[in-house]
């Protein structure tokens, strides 16, 4: 018995949605406004002619800019000591919905995060 045929898709758009997400992770490794940066290169490239890519790249990108306006308001919030618990949740929260966005992506969903502010529309 013969394996079944899986079938490719002819572009790569699912990648490099998924990409998108994923690059916001460049701000973990300690690249400066790396997790900005990341998806904002990749939308910049890829957003021309591919309206899947230029939602998914408009999404990381207000998610990861609402995210910075969260910490800053949290490291704001240190001075009467409830900013180090928040700034705790709004790090957790970054990382897993940004590899939940990833993986939505890959399958070929848009995600919308939540508690995002939306800039670019």
């Amino acid at each position: 018995m013969s394996d079944p045929v899986i079938e490719t898709p002819k572009d790569d758009t699912n990648t490099w949605a998924m990409f998108t997400h994923l690059s916001a992770l460049c701000g973990f490794i300690g690249v400066p406004f790396g997790h900005v940066v990341g998806p904002l290169i990749i939308w910049l490239i890829k957003r021309d002619g591919n309206p899947t890519l230029d939602a998914h790249g408009k999404e990381a990108l207000n998610f990861q800019i609402s995210l910075t306006i969260y910490a800053i308001v949290s490291c704001i919030l240190m001075l009467v000591l409830i900013g180090f618990v928040l700034i705790f949740v709004v790090v957790i929260a970054g990382l897993i919905l940004t590899i939940v966005g990833a993986i939505k992506a890959s399958k070929g969903e848009l995600y919308h995060y939540p508690a995002t502010i939306r800039f670019l529309t």
